[in-house]
């Protein structure tokens, strides 16, 4: 391998390790918010099934991300690595202010600067990237209806119950939060090994696009890790932000969010789980009381995930031109 290789995969790696320590948050915070699972636990429970989920249910997202976005021509060095560092510049900004940013996001605006900047409008493939704009800007909606109508049910059926099933709702969440990891897992870590493959074929050491085994396993390894140290800022805004969260909240947001992001990992659709878990936290909140929820919250992650495209084009191409002029 050469020595610019190394360092791209390892830039690679470092924002699938921020993927992981951003996006902790999304899988544990109603978890220990309710109480259903100590801190720790919770978050070594999370980085286990992230590293497993990678590995039982294919590279479909890994590919849209590698191969379906941008044609051919421009699957190149300087694109990729201006991607990735678009990515991390955002999701250490975002982690910071403490606002559940999409790495989803972050990482296709960073993408499409770059593929501009360098190649023009021309080389954006429409297909893949209407499955990428679909997953992404349809799912939080679909989250916000599914964590409502799961959160609704459950409040039906919990009035036929009696008051001992709220230890059902608190014990429940090991299962959820498992569910929950691997979902997770599964979709956001094959956004690190579509990176790396494509960065392979760039560099002339595959001849197509294929995600090698040894790819998976250090995509898995980056993503566990950052997930195990935990972004603590994020888990206090996604677990007590919105509202007061009950177990029987954390039951139904998890179990909406969990369909949602398997869905989109079999179809191949890379959306945003910081969205998708966000979006049914709120649906669980609306189901029980429209006002429970902290609406001026809510409106400033909007924001956030609204400037996360435009910010990231435009970092992605200034990455593109900066990796230019030094000739790589």
């Amino acid at each position: 391998m050469s020595f610019l290789l190394v360092v791209f995969i390892a830039i690679a790696l470092v924002f699938g390790f921020l993927n992981g320590f951003h996006d902790s948050a999304n899988v544990v915070a109603t978890s220990i918010a309710s109480r259903g699972i100590p801190p720790k636990i919770a978050l070594a429970l999370s980085a286990a099934t992230n590293f497993v989920g990678p590995f039982l249910f294919g590279v479909a997202v890994a590919t849209t991300i590698g191969s379906e976005v941008v044609a051919q021509e421009a699957l190149t060095v300087p694109v990729a690595m201006a991607a990735l560092s678009s990515a991390i510049i955002w999701n250490l900004l975002t982690w910071w202010r403490g606002f559940p940013s999409s790495s989803s996001h972050g990482l296709l605006g960073g993408f499409v600067g770059a593929a501009v900047a360098g190649y023009g409008f021309s080389v954006l493939v429409p297909q893949g990237f209407v499955k990428i704009l679909a997953g992404l800007f349809i799912s939080p909606f679909v989250g916000l209806g599914l964590g409502y109508l799961v959160m609704f049910i459950v409040l039906r059926i919990g009035r036929r119950l009696p008051p001992s099933s709220g230890v059902f709702f608190l014990r429940s969440q090991w299962v959820t939060t498992t569910a929950l990891g691997l979902s997770h897992g599964t979709n956001d870590g094959q956004k690190t090994m579509g990176i790396i493959a494509m960065g392979l074929v760039a560099f002339g050491v595959l001849p197509t696009f294929v995600v090698p085994n040894w790819v998976i396993f250090a995509s898995a390894t980056s993503i566990a890790l950052g997930t195990a140290l935990g972004g603590w800022r994020l888990i206090r805004t996604m677990g007590a932000g919105f509202f007061r969260v009950r177990p029987l909240h954390a039951f139904s947001s998890q179990l909406a969010s969990t369909g949602i992001i398997f869905g989109a990992a079999l179809w191949g659709a890379p959306v945003s789980t910081t969205q998708v878990i966000s979006s049914s936290i709120v649906g669980a909140g609306s189901a029980e009381r429209v006002n429970k929820v902290r609406w001026k919250v809510a409106l400033q992650i909007v924001a956030a995930w609204l400037v996360t495209i435009p910010t990231t084009i435009l970092l992605g191409a200034l990455f593109y031109w900066f990796y230019r002029f030094l000739r790589i």
